[in-house]
Formats: C-alpha cells, structure tokens, sequence
C-alpha cells in the first residue's frame, strides 16, 4: 500500500535545554502542585516586536504539562538571527535554538521548566524593545482545565497489555505514573501478525518480516515502534513505522517510514467509565493506518467505557498531543476518529479545542452523550417502565414502538438498559432494564453508593461530570441537566391515529419521572438550572458553530436501527448533529455522511481505507490555499469533488455505490435501503436537533392535536399539562448560549468557566 505524501522539514540533532531556577520566580508555597499552580497563573501574553514572534507549539503556552514545550521562534524574512538572543527564567538559552525549513524559523524545546509562570524573552541587537512569552506548567499528571481529579481512582497499569505481549507493570505513584517505555514490533507474513522485533545475530531481519511500499516506491520494513507512558493519569501510547537502525527519532528527525501525519484513535462505550485509568487504549495497532504511513496515538481516558467524560477527554487530547509533538516534532495534520463514544469524543474536542484535531471520521456516531444519547436512554426506560410496570394491556407492541420512535420494538428495553449509566443505585434483584451502579473494578464494589451508603460512589454519567454540573444543595449528588416537563410522549403516534386519545392521555399523565437515583416517581423530572446552564454553555451539549464550523467531517456507519433485539447507534443522531451544524453555521458544508459500506482497508473491505484517503486530500488541499484567510472557504473550496454523501445498496450481485445527499425523511433510494427513526423525545415534537434540555412551555392548543379529543378529553389534558407544554421552536429554557472555544473548569484560570 502508498504512503501519503509527507512534508518533510530539515532535520537537525535534538539539544536538551537544562534550566536552573531563579528564586524570585520559582519559591511556591508548601500546597499542591495543583494549588500551586493555579495560585500563580496568568493568562499568557504575546508581543509582536521588532520583527519577531514567539509560539508554543505543542501546546497552548497556558496549558504546557510536564516542563516540556516546543517553542517556535518566527523572524521577519529580512532580519539576521546574527544577533537574537533567547533567555527563560533570566538564564540564556540562545544557543539550543535550531534551524527548521525556512531562514526566518528556529525551535527550541525547553525542558525541566518549573512548575508555574515562565517567562520567555526575545531580544535582536541587544535592544531592550523585545518580544515576550508567559508559559505556565503544570504537572504531567494534571489537571490543567477539568477541574479537580476524580477520586477514588484506580490504577490499572498492572493489567495493561503492551504491544509486545508483557504487561505494563505497577504504578509507580498515586498518580498511577510509569517510566515510559519504547517496544518494538513487526508485521510477520508468515503468521499474519504484529511479532516482538529483534535483529538476529548477524544483523539481518527476520526472514517474514513484511515490507511496504511508498508513494516514492521505496520500500521499508513493516517495523513498528511503540511509545507507552502516562500523562493525566491515563496510559497513552503512540505508534509509528520506525526502522531502530535510523537512530533516535526526535521532533527534528523524524522516521524514515513515517508519512508526517497524524491520527488519534478512541475507544466507545460510556456505562462503568469512571473511577478507573484503564487498561486498554483505543487501538494503535491499526494494520490500514501504519500501511499508510501515518504515526497512530490513543489513551486509556479515551476509551469512554473507562471514561464517559468528555471533558476529561479531551485533556487527555490536549496533554498526549503535547507529548507526542515534544518527541517527533508538529504533525502536518491530525484525524481524530472513533465509533460511537469515540464520536463524542472526536465531536466535542474538534469543536470545544480547535486545532488539536484538523479532520475527524467518525462512525455509529451521535452528537454528544449529554443530550441525544441521554435524553434518548432516559425516557426509553420511563417507557419501558410504563408497559410493562403501569399499564401492561392497553398497548400492543406496534403501538409501543410507534410511541418510542424506534425502528425495533427491542430498542425500547434494550436502551432502557442503556439508562444504568444515569443510575447510581446496584440492586441484585432489579431487571437488567432497571438496573444502575455499574462499575467494572471489584475492589469498589464495596464503596458504591446505596441510599444506605450515602458517602459511597455515584456511577453516573452526571457524577463523573460533577467538575461541569456542580453538586446539589451541598451534597456529594451532582446536578443534572435531564428535564421532561411538558414533553407530550407519543404525539406524533396520536396526531398519525397509532393510538388513541385516551391512550395519549393516560400516558402522558401517568409516566412520571426519576428521582436522584433514577427511582421512579409520579412527578416528571426537573433539570437543575445551573447544571442545565454550564452544559449549553462549555458543549457538554455540542453546539456545533466552535472548531467544528470548518473542521472536515466523515461520518461513517453500519445500518442497525432495524435490529430485533435494538440497537443505541442509531441513524438519527448523525442527523441531529448536521442539524447543530446547521443551526450553528447555516450549512453544514463540512460534514459527509455515508452508509452501508464495507468498513476496512483491505481489498475485498476497501472503504474505511478510502475515507482515510480522501480526507487526506481534503486536508492536504486546506493547507496549501493560500487564496484566503477564509477557513470555512478554504474547507469548501478543499472538498473533493467525488467525496459526497452516499449510500451503498448490497442487495444485488455487485454492491452500488449511490451518491445521494442523506435526509432525516424522504423517499430517495437512501431512505428506503436505510430509513431513520425518530427518538421518543422528537414523537414528542422535539427538534431533530435534540439539543433542548429544559423546553419552554407553552399554553395547550387544541389545533396542534389532529385526532379527535371530545371536550372532556381536552378538559383532562388539561389538567395533564396544567403548567403546559413544551414550545420546541423556543430554544432552550435556560436562555444560556455556548461560551467559546478553550474553556477551563481549572486549575487554568485562562477561559475559567
């Protein structure tokens, strides 16, 4: 398989720059590195003086973990570098800087910064006029912008399998810290396998090492080199093709087989992600992905099965970027992809912190957990606790889906099931559709909360994100943004005559809602409008119009909405996020929507291989037009021609490839070989944006009710809906509006929300 072109850049030998501390800067008080930190913090500054300009590169120059930054240093073409002096903390650094591409470019990386404010100063011809750059570290193991670390937390490097097929080892710290460590391993052709590689005695290969071409038609070993370590309490590793024979690799020599660019992978799921490091990243070992040059990183907190918290999520972003840039230099471009709870993770950092990832492909994707996924989960298990709990006869099943939304009657159980990651109650006895406190390490089962347990552990999606939503009056229960007063369930089925008018009564009167403990009561729930206010505002509910307003977007998917027992993944979420982006930005221009391929990179499953490929020339082609500082133009005009929406019809002998924009609803080809369903939120007249966690209400209307009601029925609706329904077209109840890119819930007061 061809490599993809590669930028490559003068390669220069890696000089490690030491720093002595000044005491005026550098004494902190006897606290945390946490409280240390934030008790000194300043938001950075950057001065364009004298023909020079300062950058942090693997990093924003507030956010540096580790006491590493690469920093670029960017001169007027016409000035000499002769005289430029760098000095960090007062100490003279000029010497360590190197040459890139370019005369007017030098980087240097700075290490063993000290924990807190640095300054960075840049002088030409000994003038006092200069430019300078405040730098603020933090510890590698973080936080910098999620807010205090979630405890209890586990360590699970003694359960994390390396490439090599030895384990990790035990953490070193109570941060669950390890020494990094470099494994080696290639593609055996004999055994179809990734294999631990060793030179033989005599220097040669072994005989069933795998070799791949380049676009230049070199050829290289399938050798591959594999960076583990821990940032942010999580297990990061970074994959890249890499012959150990070129030498060391670092950001000024780079490997011969790597192609420059970028892909982070995540792993999906949600329910007993907390409490835990993790002992699985999302997969760097990717067959396709190394073929074709790229260099492949992952974490354990980006596995949303050990880790539903997209917050947290995306720091680990942010702080494994960092480290990857800080040893093999700034990649041309990275993809973020991942399925399911990976697409909210690739979602919400595309659009939350711009520039960490350039392109995202996703699959069985939906918007965000918060909203879509949430809402969806918790209304199907008051649905499935109405049929079979509250009245159990008067409707059939066809009438039951009808009211869901769903394409399968089984969603209904089956995403009721879903609902335990809102549920922080474990009991023995409760059915699997009712059932809440999943954890996934037997050391914490004996802390988990119980009402009689009332200090133990919360395993919610909402208590993983308390850092956002807050607590409530004081207590160890987190806020939660979840409300569905005057959601009218089973509209849609009432106005289509699928139920009847009592039917649509009794349920609506009767559904009730959840308690703190996902208990049912007979009241409907009510959102807390801080949590409500901090989720829209910092895209816990992804708004769509920040980074990803122009970041390219694939959004690929297997049809399953239609499966007998249900299915989460279904086909309306993708279509709830066009509609954010087209709400957000009016088009939706960067977002690519295709179905029912064959999902691999090998030539009988080509597809996923060719996404990749063509989001490479999306993405190659932004970066060379320089016609316009335009970003969303530089996206459309980038778009390839042949990169469209599409769907593939498999019925016949030879699979057809059909290039069909997708809708929601319709009667275009796409739609009859793949038909979207509404959630049960949207049967109750909610926007297919889903986006609105408390509606507005409004007063009943006996217009918008298009089967019969006989004035007594009316009279009961009423009294149903005495405070009145929801008013979808109004937005949200809280008024509150998305805050902006970069927000920090701490220790940065940089954006602090």
């Amino acid at each position: 398989m061809n490599f993809l072109n590669k930028n490559t850049s003068q390669l220069m030998p890696l000089v490690k720059v030491a720093m002595f501390s000044m005491a005026s800067l550098f004494m902190l008080s006897a606290c945390s590195p946490e409280q240390q930190v934030a008790n000194i913090e300043m938001p950075a500054t950057t001065r364009d003086i004298s023909g020079i300009r300062l950058e942090t590169l693997s990093t924003k120059s507030w956010l540096v973990t580790g006491g590493d930054v690469l920093v670029a240093v960017h001169l007027e073409a016409d000035f000499s570098s002769s005289n430029l002096k760098l000095s960090l903390n007062g100490v003279d650094v000029s010497a360590n800087m190197l040459g890139v591409a370019g005369g007017s470019r030098r980087q240097i990386l700075l290490q063993d910064l000290p924990l807190g404010v640095s300054e960075l100063v840049a002088t030409l011809d000994g003038k006092e006029t200069n430019e300078k750059l405040i730098i603020t570290n933090y510890p590698s193991q973080g936080p910098i912008i999620s807010g205090p670390h979630q405890t209890p937390y586990i360590c699970q490097s003694n359960e994390f399998e390396k490439v090599t097929g030895v384990m990790l080892g035990e953490a070193e710290d109570e941060h669950c810290s390890v020494t990094t460590q470099v494994d080696y391993v290639y593609w055996s052709t004999s055994e179809q396998q990734f294999k631990p590689f060793r030179r033989l005695l005599n220097g040669l290969v072994p005989e069933d090492l795998g070799e791949i071409t380049k676009a230049n038609g070199e050829t290289v070993g399938f050798i591959v080199r594999v960076e583990t370590g821990t940032v942010n309490r999580a297990i990061y590793e970074i994959a890249m093709l890499h012959d150990p024979a070129e030498g060391a690799l670092t950001p000024w020599h780079s490997s011969q087989g790597w192609n420059g660019k970028l892909v982070y992978t995540h792993g999906g799921g949600c329910r007993r992600g907390w409490y835990r490091q993790g002992s699985s990243t999302g997969g760097v070992m990717r067959k396709g992905l190394l073929e074709m040059g790229y260099a492949i990183s992952s974490a354990s907190l980006n596995v949303f099965g050990q880790n539903c918290n997209d917050l947290l999520a995306s720091e680990t972003h942010i702080m494994v970027k960092e480290r990857f840039i800080e040893h093999y230099g700034v990649p041309t471009y990275t993809i973020g992809t991942g399925g399911s709870g990976g697409s909210y993770q690739s979602h919400q950092t595309a659009d939350n912190y711009p520039g960490i990832f350039d392109g995202i492909i996703v699959s069985s994707s939906f918007p965000d957990v918060t909203s879509a996924t949430i809402f969806t989960l918790a209304d199907a298990r008051l649905l499935h606790y109405y049929f079979n709990e509250t009245d159990t006869e008067s409707f059939t099943q066809e009438q039951q889906r009808a009211v869901s939304g769903f394409g399968s009657f089984g969603s209904i159980a089956n995403l009721a099931a879903g609902a335990a990651r809102l549920d922080p109650v474990y009991r023995f006895d409760t059915p699997v559709e009712e059932q809440g406190g999943e954890i996934a390490i037997s050391a914490l089962e004996t802390n988990r909360y119980h009402p009689s347990i009332p200090d133990g552990i919360r395993a919610t999606v909402y208590d993983h994100t308390v850092n956002v939503y807050g607590r409530v009056d004081d207590s160890l229960i987190a806020a939660r943004p979840l409300d569905n007063v005057g959601v009218q369930y089973g509209l849609q089925a009432f106005n289509e005559g699928l139920i009847n008018a009592q039917q649509f009564i009794a349920l609506n009167r009767d559904i009730g809602g959840f308690d703190r403990d996902m208990n049912h009561i007979p009241q409907r729930h009510v959102a807390d409008a801080q949590a409500s206010k901090m989720a829209i505002e910092s895209g816990r509910v992804l708004f769509g119009g920040g980074g990803l307003a122009n970041t390219p977007i694939i959004d690929y998917r297997s049809y399953t909405d239609n499966r007998e027992n249900g299915d989460i993944h279904m086909i309306v979420h993708q279509f709830s996020t066009r509609e954010r982006l087209l709400n957000a930005n009016g088009h939706a221009d960067n977002h690519v929507m295709t179905v029912g391929g064959l999902w691999g990179f090998e030539e009988d499953r080509p597809d996923l291989g060719n996404l990749f490929t063509q989001m490479d020339s999306w993405l190659m082609a932004m970066l060379d037009d320089t016609s316009t500082p335009n970003a969303v133009v530089k996206m459309r005009n980038a778009k390839p021609d042949t990169l469209v929406d599409n769907c593939w019809d498999n019925s016949g002998v030879s699979r057809e490839n059909i290039a069909q924009e997708q809708t929601f609803s319709g009667e275009s080809r796409c739609n009859q070989l793949y038909r979207a369903y509404p959630t049960a939120r949207q049967v109750a007249g909610g926007q297919l944006s889903n986006d609105v966690i408390k509606c507005q209400l409004k007063v009943l209307d006996r217009e918008d009710y298009l089967s019969a009601l006989s004035d007594s029925q009316w009279m009961e609706l009423q009294q149903v809906f005495i405070l009145g329904v929801c008013d979808w077209d109004k937005g949200d109840a809280s008024g509150a509006s998305y805050q902006g890119t970069w927000a920090s819930f701490g220790p940065s007061t940089v954006n602090r929300l």
